[in-house]
Protein backbone atom coordinates (compact mmCIF):
# COMPACT_ATOMS: atom_id res chain seq x y z
CA UNK A 1 0.00 0.00 0.00
CA UNK A 2 1.37 3.42 -0.91
CA UNK A 3 1.28 5.90 1.96
CA UNK A 4 0.26 9.54 1.64
CA UNK A 5 3.86 10.83 1.67
CA UNK A 6 4.90 8.48 -1.13
CA UNK A 7 1.89 9.51 -3.18
CA UNK A 8 2.60 13.22 -2.68
CA UNK A 9 6.22 12.83 -3.80
CA UNK A 10 5.18 10.76 -6.81
CA UNK A 11 2.61 13.39 -7.68
CA UNK A 12 5.26 16.11 -7.51
CA UNK A 13 7.69 14.19 -9.71
CA UNK A 14 4.89 13.48 -12.19
CA UNK A 15 3.87 17.14 -12.21
CA UNK A 16 7.30 18.60 -12.92
CA UNK A 17 8.67 15.78 -15.06
CA UNK A 18 6.22 15.72 -17.90
CA UNK A 19 6.77 13.68 -21.03
CA UNK A 20 7.20 14.89 -24.57
CA UNK A 21 3.91 16.72 -24.53
CA UNK A 22 0.27 15.80 -24.46
CA UNK A 23 0.23 14.26 -27.89
CA UNK A 24 -2.52 12.34 -29.51
CA UNK A 25 -0.88 8.92 -29.58
CA UNK A 26 -3.24 5.98 -29.23
CA UNK A 27 -3.69 3.95 -26.07
CA UNK A 28 -1.24 1.05 -25.77
CA UNK A 29 -2.34 -2.37 -26.84
CA UNK A 30 -0.76 -5.73 -26.12
CA UNK A 31 0.21 -7.74 -23.09
CA UNK A 32 2.71 -6.88 -20.37
CA UNK A 33 5.87 -8.92 -20.60
CA UNK A 34 7.66 -10.36 -17.56
CA UNK A 35 11.29 -11.37 -18.06
CA UNK A 36 12.28 -14.52 -16.19
CA UNK A 37 15.04 -14.70 -13.57
CA UNK A 38 18.18 -15.78 -15.47
CA UNK A 39 19.37 -17.91 -12.58
CA UNK A 40 20.21 -18.12 -8.96
CA UNK A 41 22.88 -16.12 -7.20
CA UNK A 42 26.53 -16.80 -7.85
CA UNK A 43 27.44 -14.98 -4.70
CA UNK A 44 24.92 -16.69 -2.50
CA UNK A 45 23.80 -13.58 -1.16
CA UNK A 46 22.87 -10.20 -0.44
CA UNK A 47 21.84 -7.49 -2.85
CA UNK A 48 24.48 -5.20 -1.42
CA UNK A 49 27.38 -7.59 -1.39
CA UNK A 50 30.32 -8.06 -3.68
CA UNK A 51 30.87 -10.30 -6.65
CA UNK A 52 32.39 -13.74 -6.98
CA UNK A 53 32.80 -13.19 -10.71
CA UNK A 54 35.49 -10.63 -11.25
CA UNK A 55 35.31 -8.14 -8.42
CA UNK A 56 35.43 -4.41 -8.34
CA UNK A 57 38.24 -2.32 -9.70
CA UNK A 58 36.98 0.56 -7.63
CA UNK A 59 37.80 -0.79 -4.18
CA UNK A 60 38.00 1.61 -1.31
CA UNK A 61 35.44 3.63 0.48
CA UNK A 62 32.15 4.70 -0.99
CA UNK A 63 32.47 8.13 0.53
CA UNK A 64 34.92 10.88 1.23
CA UNK A 65 36.85 13.25 -0.94
CA UNK A 66 39.84 15.45 -1.30
CA UNK A 67 40.32 19.17 -1.45
CA UNK A 68 42.36 18.85 -4.60
CA UNK A 69 40.35 20.46 -7.35
CA UNK A 70 37.59 21.05 -4.82
CA UNK A 71 35.17 23.78 -3.88
CA UNK A 72 36.35 27.18 -2.72
CA UNK A 73 33.76 27.32 -0.03
CA UNK A 74 35.84 25.26 2.37
CA UNK A 75 34.82 24.07 5.81
CA UNK A 76 35.58 27.20 7.83
CA UNK A 77 32.10 28.68 7.44
CA UNK A 78 33.37 31.79 5.66
CA UNK A 79 33.14 30.71 2.06
CA UNK A 80 36.90 31.20 1.67
CA UNK A 81 39.11 28.71 -0.17
CA UNK A 82 40.44 25.71 1.76
CA UNK A 83 43.97 26.13 3.11
CA UNK A 84 45.02 22.64 2.05
CA UNK A 85 47.26 22.63 -1.04
CA UNK A 86 45.33 22.00 -4.24
CA UNK A 87 46.65 21.68 -7.80
CA UNK A 88 45.22 23.89 -10.48
CA UNK A 89 42.42 22.14 -12.35
CA UNK A 90 43.00 20.77 -15.83
CA UNK A 91 41.71 23.20 -18.47
CA UNK A 92 39.06 21.11 -20.21
CA UNK A 93 39.66 17.44 -19.39
CA UNK A 94 39.81 15.31 -22.50
CA UNK A 95 39.36 11.56 -22.46
CA UNK A 96 39.71 8.80 -25.01
CA UNK A 97 36.84 7.56 -27.18
CA UNK A 98 35.47 4.21 -26.01
CA UNK A 99 34.07 2.15 -28.85
CA UNK A 100 33.43 -1.25 -27.25
CA UNK A 101 34.02 -4.57 -28.98
CA UNK A 102 30.64 -6.27 -29.40
CA UNK A 103 28.70 -5.28 -32.51
CA UNK A 104 26.34 -8.27 -32.67
CA UNK A 105 23.33 -5.92 -32.75
CA UNK A 106 24.88 -3.57 -35.29
CA UNK A 107 26.29 -1.15 -32.73
CA UNK A 108 29.05 -1.38 -30.13
CA UNK A 109 28.40 -2.25 -26.52
CA UNK A 110 30.32 -4.02 -23.80
CA UNK A 111 29.88 -7.71 -23.09
CA UNK A 112 26.98 -8.76 -20.91
CA UNK A 113 27.79 -9.16 -17.20
CA UNK A 114 25.22 -11.30 -15.36
CA UNK A 115 23.81 -10.05 -12.08
CA UNK A 116 25.62 -11.79 -9.22
CA UNK A 117 22.63 -12.25 -6.90
CA UNK A 118 19.11 -13.59 -7.25
CA UNK A 119 17.10 -11.26 -9.46
CA UNK A 120 13.80 -12.69 -8.23
CA UNK A 121 14.65 -11.81 -4.61
CA UNK A 122 15.17 -8.17 -5.62
CA UNK A 123 11.67 -7.97 -7.14
CA UNK A 124 8.23 -7.96 -5.52
CA UNK A 125 4.59 -7.84 -6.65
CA UNK A 126 3.87 -4.26 -7.70
CA UNK A 127 2.58 -2.26 -4.71
CA UNK A 128 2.01 -5.59 -2.95
CA UNK A 129 -0.76 -6.70 -5.33
CA UNK A 130 0.90 -7.15 -8.72
CA UNK A 131 -1.23 -4.43 -10.29
CA UNK A 132 -0.48 -3.35 -13.87
CA UNK A 133 -0.01 0.40 -14.35
CA UNK A 134 -2.41 2.42 -16.46
CA UNK A 135 -1.80 3.95 -19.84
CA UNK A 136 0.35 7.05 -20.23
CA UNK A 137 -2.16 8.29 -22.86
CA UNK A 138 -2.50 11.06 -24.03
CA UNK A 139 1.27 11.39 -23.68
CA UNK A 140 3.21 10.07 -26.66
CA UNK A 141 5.89 8.33 -24.60
CA UNK A 142 5.89 5.67 -21.92
CA UNK A 143 7.15 6.49 -18.43
CA UNK A 144 9.44 4.62 -16.06
CA UNK A 145 9.93 6.58 -12.82
CA UNK A 146 11.53 6.04 -9.43
CA UNK A 147 13.02 8.04 -6.57
CA UNK A 148 16.63 7.97 -5.37
CA UNK A 149 18.32 8.90 -2.10
CA UNK A 150 21.80 10.44 -1.78
CA UNK A 151 24.58 7.86 -1.58
CA UNK A 152 27.91 9.57 -0.91
CA UNK A 153 30.05 12.67 -1.44
CA UNK A 154 33.29 12.47 -3.37
CA UNK A 155 35.83 14.60 -5.23
CA UNK A 156 35.94 11.81 -7.85
CA UNK A 157 34.60 11.63 -11.41
CA UNK A 158 35.06 8.27 -13.19
CA UNK A 159 34.02 9.75 -16.56
CA UNK A 160 35.99 13.01 -16.67
CA UNK A 161 38.91 11.99 -14.42
CA UNK A 162 39.00 8.17 -14.48
CA UNK A 163 41.52 6.72 -12.04
CA UNK A 164 42.36 10.17 -10.61
CA UNK A 165 41.06 10.24 -7.05
CA UNK A 166 40.33 13.67 -5.63
CA UNK A 167 40.74 15.41 -9.00
CA UNK A 168 37.24 16.83 -9.46
CA UNK A 169 34.97 19.35 -7.78
CA UNK A 170 32.80 17.84 -5.04
CA UNK A 171 30.02 15.56 -6.30
CA UNK A 172 26.91 14.15 -4.68
CA UNK A 173 26.43 10.57 -5.89
CA UNK A 174 23.28 8.52 -5.96
CA UNK A 175 22.61 5.09 -7.37
CA UNK A 176 25.59 2.75 -7.00
CA UNK A 177 26.99 3.07 -3.47
CA UNK A 178 30.55 2.17 -4.49
CA UNK A 179 31.02 4.47 -7.48
CA UNK A 180 34.37 6.26 -7.38
CA UNK A 181 37.21 7.40 -9.65
CA UNK A 182 38.14 3.81 -10.51
CA UNK A 183 34.64 2.70 -11.48
CA UNK A 184 34.21 0.73 -14.70
CA UNK A 185 31.18 -0.90 -16.23
CA UNK A 186 32.33 -4.21 -14.73
CA UNK A 187 32.84 -2.82 -11.23
CA UNK A 188 29.46 -1.06 -11.27
CA UNK A 189 27.68 -4.21 -12.45
CA UNK A 190 29.32 -6.47 -9.87
CA UNK A 191 29.59 -4.38 -6.69
CA UNK A 192 27.58 -1.99 -4.57
CA UNK A 193 24.02 -1.55 -3.42
CA UNK A 194 21.90 1.22 -4.97
CA UNK A 195 20.04 4.17 -3.51
CA UNK A 196 17.82 4.16 -6.63
CA UNK A 197 15.37 1.49 -5.41
CA UNK A 198 17.88 -1.39 -5.44
CA UNK A 199 20.95 -3.03 -7.02
CA UNK A 200 19.18 -4.19 -10.18
CA UNK A 201 19.93 -0.58 -11.11
CA UNK A 202 23.61 -0.26 -10.25
CA UNK A 203 23.95 2.73 -12.57
CA UNK A 204 25.88 5.68 -11.13
CA UNK A 205 24.39 9.17 -11.24
CA UNK A 206 26.18 12.23 -9.89
CA UNK A 207 25.78 16.00 -9.79
CA UNK A 208 27.80 18.87 -8.27
CA UNK A 209 27.25 19.11 -4.53
CA UNK A 210 25.06 22.04 -3.42
CA UNK A 211 26.86 24.14 -0.78
CA UNK A 212 25.22 26.64 1.59
CA UNK A 213 28.18 29.05 1.79
CA UNK A 214 28.62 28.30 5.49
CA UNK A 215 30.75 25.17 5.24
CA UNK A 216 27.93 22.68 4.67
CA UNK A 217 26.62 20.51 1.87
CA UNK A 218 22.85 20.82 1.39
CA UNK A 219 21.45 17.34 0.83
CA UNK A 220 18.42 16.91 -1.46
CA UNK A 221 15.20 15.67 0.11
CA UNK A 222 14.94 13.26 -2.81
CA UNK A 223 15.95 12.83 -6.44
CA UNK A 224 13.45 11.72 -9.06
CA UNK A 225 14.45 9.91 -12.25
CA UNK A 226 12.05 9.64 -15.20
CA UNK A 227 13.12 7.48 -18.15
CA UNK A 228 11.15 7.88 -21.38
CA UNK A 229 11.36 7.10 -25.09
CA UNK A 230 8.96 6.74 -27.98
CA UNK A 231 7.53 3.18 -28.16
CA UNK A 232 8.96 0.95 -30.88
CA UNK A 233 5.70 1.20 -32.87
CA UNK A 234 5.93 4.99 -33.14
CA UNK A 235 6.91 6.40 -36.58
CA UNK A 236 9.83 8.14 -34.84
CA UNK A 237 11.38 4.69 -34.39
CA UNK A 238 11.40 4.15 -38.17
CA UNK A 239 13.75 7.09 -38.60
CA UNK A 240 17.53 6.69 -38.82
CA UNK A 241 18.70 3.46 -37.19
CA UNK A 242 15.58 3.27 -35.04
CA UNK A 243 14.90 3.02 -31.31
CA UNK A 244 17.10 0.89 -29.08
CA UNK A 245 17.70 0.23 -25.38
CA UNK A 246 20.61 1.84 -23.56
CA UNK A 247 23.83 0.16 -24.79
CA UNK A 248 25.96 -1.58 -22.17
CA UNK A 249 28.85 0.67 -21.12
CA UNK A 250 27.29 3.95 -22.30
CA UNK A 251 28.21 7.01 -20.21
CA UNK A 252 28.02 10.77 -20.71
CA UNK A 253 27.91 14.26 -19.19
CA UNK A 254 24.97 16.59 -19.84
CA UNK A 255 23.68 19.97 -18.73
CA UNK A 256 25.66 23.20 -18.53
CA UNK A 257 29.41 23.47 -19.04
CA UNK A 258 31.94 24.86 -16.55
CA UNK A 259 31.66 28.16 -18.48
CA UNK A 260 27.92 28.31 -17.95
CA UNK A 261 27.02 27.44 -21.53
CA UNK A 262 24.13 25.19 -22.52
CA UNK A 263 25.59 23.33 -25.54
CA UNK A 264 22.28 22.22 -27.01
CA UNK A 265 19.23 24.44 -27.23
CA UNK A 266 16.93 21.43 -27.20
CA UNK A 267 18.20 20.35 -23.78
CA UNK A 268 16.26 21.33 -20.68
CA UNK A 269 18.22 22.58 -17.65
CA UNK A 270 16.44 24.84 -15.21
CA UNK A 271 15.33 25.45 -11.62
CA UNK A 272 11.85 25.36 -10.13
CA UNK A 273 10.16 25.91 -6.76
CA UNK A 274 7.44 23.96 -4.98
CA UNK A 275 5.74 24.23 -1.60
CA UNK A 276 4.15 26.84 0.67
CA UNK A 277 4.33 30.32 -0.87
CA UNK A 278 6.29 29.10 -3.89
CA UNK A 279 6.00 30.63 -7.35
CA UNK A 280 6.74 27.75 -9.71
CA UNK A 281 8.52 28.48 -12.97
CA UNK A 282 11.46 27.65 -15.22
CA UNK A 283 14.30 29.73 -13.81
CA UNK A 284 17.72 29.88 -15.45
CA UNK A 285 19.76 30.32 -12.27
CA UNK A 286 19.61 29.43 -8.61
CA UNK A 287 19.59 33.16 -7.85
CA UNK A 288 16.41 33.67 -9.88
CA UNK A 289 14.70 30.63 -8.37
CA UNK A 290 15.57 31.74 -4.82
CA UNK A 291 13.61 34.97 -5.26
CA UNK A 292 10.49 32.87 -5.82
CA UNK A 293 11.11 30.22 -3.16
CA UNK A 294 10.46 31.22 0.48
CA UNK A 295 12.09 29.44 3.40
CA UNK A 296 10.56 25.99 3.90
CA UNK A 297 9.67 25.55 0.22
CA UNK A 298 11.72 23.29 -2.05
CA UNK A 299 14.00 24.31 -4.89
CA UNK A 300 14.27 21.81 -7.72
CA UNK A 301 17.30 21.52 -10.00
CA UNK A 302 16.17 19.77 -13.19
CA UNK A 303 17.84 18.62 -16.37
CA UNK A 304 17.08 16.22 -19.20
CA UNK A 305 19.56 13.78 -20.73
CA UNK A 306 20.14 13.50 -24.50
CA UNK A 307 18.03 11.05 -26.50
CA UNK A 308 20.18 10.42 -29.61
CA UNK A 309 23.41 8.40 -29.90
CA UNK A 310 26.02 8.19 -32.67
CA UNK A 311 26.08 4.38 -32.56
CA UNK A 312 29.89 4.34 -32.57
CA UNK A 313 31.23 5.51 -29.22
CA UNK A 314 30.26 4.64 -25.65
CA UNK A 315 32.17 7.75 -24.54
CA UNK A 316 33.84 10.59 -26.43
CA UNK A 317 36.78 12.90 -25.83
CA UNK A 318 34.56 15.66 -24.41
CA UNK A 319 32.12 13.12 -22.87
CA UNK A 320 29.24 14.81 -24.69
CA UNK A 321 29.63 14.74 -28.48
CA UNK A 322 28.75 11.03 -28.90
CA UNK A 323 25.28 12.04 -27.67
CA UNK A 324 22.83 14.58 -29.07
CA UNK A 325 19.36 15.95 -28.55
CA UNK A 326 16.74 15.97 -31.26
CA UNK A 327 17.17 18.72 -33.83
CA UNK A 328 14.04 20.67 -34.69
CA UNK A 329 13.39 21.46 -38.36
CA UNK A 330 12.98 25.23 -38.61
CA UNK A 331 10.37 24.89 -41.37
CA UNK A 332 8.19 22.01 -40.19
CA UNK A 333 8.87 22.27 -36.45
CA UNK A 334 9.36 18.49 -36.35
CA UNK A 335 12.19 17.26 -34.14
CA UNK A 336 14.30 14.25 -35.14
CA UNK A 337 17.64 12.71 -34.25
CA UNK A 338 20.36 14.20 -36.48
CA UNK A 339 21.97 12.00 -39.15
CA UNK A 340 25.19 12.06 -37.13
CA UNK A 341 23.36 10.44 -34.19
CA UNK A 342 20.85 8.07 -35.82
CA UNK A 343 20.03 5.86 -32.82
CA UNK A 344 17.19 6.94 -30.52
CA UNK A 345 17.82 5.82 -26.90
CA UNK A 346 15.85 6.34 -23.69
CA UNK A 347 16.41 9.75 -22.21
CA UNK A 348 15.72 10.62 -18.59
CA UNK A 349 14.88 13.68 -16.58
CA UNK A 350 16.71 14.14 -13.29
CA UNK A 351 15.25 16.41 -10.61
CA UNK A 352 16.95 17.04 -7.26
CA UNK A 353 14.72 18.77 -4.68
CA UNK A 354 16.19 20.71 -1.74
CA UNK A 355 14.28 22.15 1.24
CA UNK A 356 15.30 25.79 1.65
CA UNK A 357 16.14 27.77 4.79
CA UNK A 358 17.39 31.25 5.65
CA UNK A 359 20.97 30.56 4.48
CA UNK A 360 19.67 30.96 0.91
CA UNK A 361 20.00 34.58 -0.22
CA UNK A 362 16.80 35.80 -1.89
CA UNK A 363 17.88 39.34 -2.79
CA UNK A 364 18.58 38.59 -6.45
CA UNK A 365 22.27 39.45 -6.01
CA UNK A 366 24.23 37.66 -8.76
CA UNK A 367 27.68 38.25 -7.20
CA UNK A 368 29.45 34.89 -7.72
CA UNK A 369 31.29 35.32 -4.39
CA UNK A 370 28.19 35.98 -2.28
CA UNK A 371 27.94 33.79 0.83
CA UNK A 372 24.91 31.80 -0.23
CA UNK A 373 23.88 28.56 -1.89
CA UNK A 374 25.89 27.52 -4.93
CA UNK A 375 27.01 24.33 -6.64
CA UNK A 376 30.60 23.17 -6.16
CA UNK A 377 31.19 23.61 -9.90
CA UNK A 378 30.14 27.28 -9.70
CA UNK A 379 33.17 28.18 -7.58
CA UNK A 380 36.24 26.17 -8.48
CA UNK A 381 39.75 27.10 -7.44
CA UNK A 382 41.76 28.33 -10.41
CA UNK A 383 38.66 29.21 -12.44
CA UNK A 384 36.46 32.27 -12.68
CA UNK A 385 33.60 31.98 -10.19
CA UNK A 386 30.17 31.76 -11.76
CA UNK A 387 26.70 32.95 -10.72
CA UNK A 388 25.01 30.32 -8.55
CA UNK A 389 23.49 27.52 -10.62
CA UNK A 390 24.97 28.44 -14.00
CA UNK A 391 27.24 25.36 -14.16
CA UNK A 392 24.66 22.77 -13.06
CA UNK A 393 25.17 19.47 -14.89
CA UNK A 394 25.05 15.72 -14.34
CA UNK A 395 26.99 12.57 -15.17
CA UNK A 396 25.50 9.15 -15.89
CA UNK A 397 27.25 5.76 -16.15
CA UNK A 398 24.76 3.00 -16.97
CA UNK A 399 24.86 -0.37 -15.21
CA UNK A 400 21.35 -1.83 -15.40
CA UNK A 401 20.58 -5.54 -15.10
CA UNK A 402 19.90 -6.50 -18.73
CA UNK A 403 16.71 -8.52 -18.13
CA UNK A 404 15.20 -5.91 -15.83
CA UNK A 405 15.91 -3.12 -18.31
CA UNK A 406 14.34 -5.26 -21.05
CA UNK A 407 11.23 -5.64 -18.90
CA UNK A 408 10.64 -1.95 -18.26
CA UNK A 409 11.49 -1.18 -21.88
CA UNK A 410 9.00 -3.79 -23.18
CA UNK A 411 6.19 -2.61 -20.92
CA UNK A 412 6.59 0.92 -19.61
CA UNK A 413 8.15 2.24 -22.82
CA UNK A 414 6.90 0.10 -25.71
CA UNK A 415 3.38 -0.38 -24.28
CA UNK A 416 3.34 3.28 -23.25
CA UNK A 417 2.45 2.64 -19.61
CA UNK A 418 2.66 5.05 -16.69
CA UNK A 419 5.12 3.22 -14.40
CA UNK A 420 6.27 4.76 -11.11
CA UNK A 421 8.11 3.59 -7.99
CA UNK A 422 10.28 1.16 -9.94
CA UNK A 423 7.21 -0.61 -11.39
CA UNK A 424 8.39 -2.72 -14.36
CA UNK A 425 4.93 -2.74 -15.94
CA UNK A 426 4.24 -6.48 -15.72
CA UNK A 427 3.15 -6.89 -12.10
CA UNK A 428 6.66 -6.71 -10.68
CA UNK A 429 8.50 -3.89 -8.96
CA UNK A 430 12.04 -3.21 -7.77
CA UNK A 431 12.38 -3.97 -4.05
CA UNK A 432 13.54 -0.94 -2.07
CA UNK A 433 16.99 -1.86 -0.73
CA UNK A 434 18.44 -0.93 2.65
CA UNK A 435 20.51 1.81 0.97
CA UNK A 436 17.37 3.26 -0.61
CA UNK A 437 15.41 3.24 2.65
CA UNK A 438 18.00 4.66 5.02
CA UNK A 439 17.68 8.07 6.61
CA UNK A 440 20.36 10.66 5.95
CA UNK A 441 21.54 13.96 7.38
CA UNK A 442 20.18 17.07 5.65
CA UNK A 443 23.42 19.00 6.23
CA UNK A 444 26.92 17.53 6.02
CA UNK A 445 30.20 19.39 6.54
CA UNK A 446 32.05 20.05 3.28
CA UNK A 447 34.70 17.29 3.22
CA UNK A 448 38.27 18.54 3.13
CA UNK A 449 40.18 15.26 2.91
CA UNK A 450 39.80 11.74 1.62
CA UNK A 451 38.32 10.59 4.93
CA UNK A 452 34.99 8.76 4.47
CA UNK A 453 31.85 10.88 4.83
CA UNK A 454 28.67 9.08 5.80
CA UNK A 455 25.39 10.50 4.53
CA UNK A 456 23.34 8.23 6.79
CA UNK A 457 21.79 10.04 9.74
CA UNK A 458 23.29 9.06 13.09
CA UNK A 459 21.00 7.20 15.50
Amino acid sequence: MRNARTLSILALSSLVLTGCGGGSGASPTGTSVAISDPGSSTSGGSSSGGSTSGGSTSGGSTTGGSTSGGSTSGGDGTGSPPTDPAPAPAPDPAGQPITGGNRTQGFPQLDRIPTNFSVSQALQPTWGTGEIPGSAFPDVVGAFRFLCKPSHLSYDDPIVFPGQKGRSHLHMYFGNTEADADSTYESLRTTGDSTCRGPLNRSAYWIPALLDGHGNVVMPEFISIYYKRYPNTDPKCAEGEGCIALPRGLRYVFGRTMNGELPDRESATYFNCDGPGARPGRYDTLVEAAQNCPSGARIGALLTAPDCWDGEQLDSIDHRSHMSYEVRNSTTGVASCPASHPYRVPTFTLAAWYETDDTLDRSGNTDPNLQTWHFSSDRMEGRQHMTSGTTFHADWFGAWDDEVMSEWMANCIDLKLNCSGGDLGAGRQLVASAAHQRDFARRVNVPRTNNPVSLAASN
